[in-house]
């Protein structure tokens, strides 16, 4: 098998593992009896035993020159932790096999993405070709792990993480090595490319309109659950998003038009705000599974425009600063606080309120990126000339 396409079976193995981990820690914390504010206070955990292991396993991998070998070790565990996970016997072991989850699993995707762009580039090939396996994967294990929770249980969905784990291990294994090339994120280069207002207002556009999507994300198979749907009802509503992100992804060339980046993202925000208000008065939890489909028009839109603007708008020389902080924001910081703040709301007041929150900061969210618009919608980028001739 070639390079690009053990890679291409590399990142299919991996998002299907992220499908068992990431939407359904939540479904199955929730069968163990824990509560809505529980349940955020362990994913918000592990979002800040994230946002430390990721640059820390970066570090090694700088330091001993590969990101192959760091990957095999990181998988190795995962497979053990994740079974163990599954079959934990009490609230103590699973909180720990939890967050030591989130501490092996969750950096391979930075390492598995710089695998990703080099082997991409060395062999001619685009990287959406070998990404977008990665979405087939999450998609396609989103809909069978809720079948697999609901006939076989937790002690299943273990054998087959671990399992997942140890296929993921090998293609790793016959996979060439790439070195580490990129310099880290210091403090300085951090403070001088947030000194630029553009730049920073456009950060914090991101991080309104990133909490109330990572809060659907966290607690969406709980409130589908809540409304009487079962775990493959769950897996469902994932499928439904990741597979309808892929078409999405897959046409970015023919959509995404230079200088219309923020407003874009202002209708992705339009959609994220039509998709929560929804969400919070919908009683049928298929129709609510269903209605996943506008995944099509929120977070592949949103996300892609995004980092097309962040690229328009600072140096070249900042652009890898200006991404890892693109994706600290949206996956990392944003996350915690949607775990903490979202579980507290849907203890307090259930799903309905916890969803017309979300849809509430959806809402400001969108306004805030129409004022960016008219205030830099025609603005010149870095490059000097005005972004809407460049098309």
């Amino acid at each position: 098998m070639s390079t690009p396409n053990l890679l291409r079976s590399f990142n299919f193995l991996y998002f299907a593992l992220l499908a068992m981990f990431i939407p359904f820690l939540p479904v199955y914390l929730d069968s163990q009896n824990f509560s809505p504010a529980q349940i955020g206070l362990v994913i918000g955990t592990g979002g800040f035993i994230t946002i430390i292991a990721q640059p820390l396993w970066g570090m090694i991998s700088d330091k001993t020159r590969t990101i192959r070998n760091v990957l095999l070790l990181l998988l190795l565990c995962s497979a053990v932790t994740g079974y163990l996970l599954y079959n934990s016997g009490s609230y103590v072991q699973l909180i720990l096999v939890a967050m030591l989850l989130y501490f092996f699993l969750m950096p391979v995707d930075p390492l598995t993405e710089s695998l990703n762009f080099r082997i991409a580039e060395s062999s001619g090939i685009s990287y959406g070709s070998i990404r977008t396996y990665g979405a087939l994967g999450y998609g396609v294990m989103s809909l069978l792990t809720g079948y697999c929770l609901l006939y076989f249980g937790a002690f299943g969905l273990g054998v087959l993480f671990a399992g997942t784990s140890l296929l993921c291990f090998l293609l790793c294994w016959r996979m060439p090595d790439a070195p580490v090339t990129g310099k880290p994120v210091t403090l300085d280069s951090l403070k001088l490319f947030l000194s630029n207002k553009e730049t920073l207002l456009f950060l914090v556009l991101i991080f309104i309109s990133s909490v109330p999507a990572r809060m659907n994300d966290t607690f969406i198979g709980v409130y589908i659950l809540e409304l009487g749907g079962k775990s493959a009802l769950v897996g469902q509503s994932f499928f439904i998003a990741a597979i309808s992100e892929i078409v999405v992804f897959a046409l970015s060339f023919r959509w995404l038009k230079k200088g219309k980046e923020l407003i874009i993202i202002t209708f992705a925000g339009a959609f994220y705000f039509l998709r929560f208000f929804l969400s919070a008065w919908i009683s049928d939890p298929h129709l609510l599974t269903y209605l996943q489909v506008l995944q099509l028009l929120t977070f592949p839109v949103f996300y892609s425009a995004a980092i097309q603007y962040l690229y328009s708008i600072v140096p070249e020389e900042w652009r890898a600063t200006g991404q890892t902080v693109l994706a600290l924001l949206f996956f990392g910081v944003s996350g915690i606080l949607a775990s903490y703040a979202g579980g507290a709301i849907y203890q307090a007041f259930g799903g309905r309120v916890l969803y017309l929150s979300i849809a509430a900061m959806s809402f400001a969210g969108m306004l805030f990126g129409l004022l960016l618009y008219r205030i830099y919608g025609r603005h010149t980028n870095k490059t000097g000339q005005p972004a809407e001739s460049q098309q």
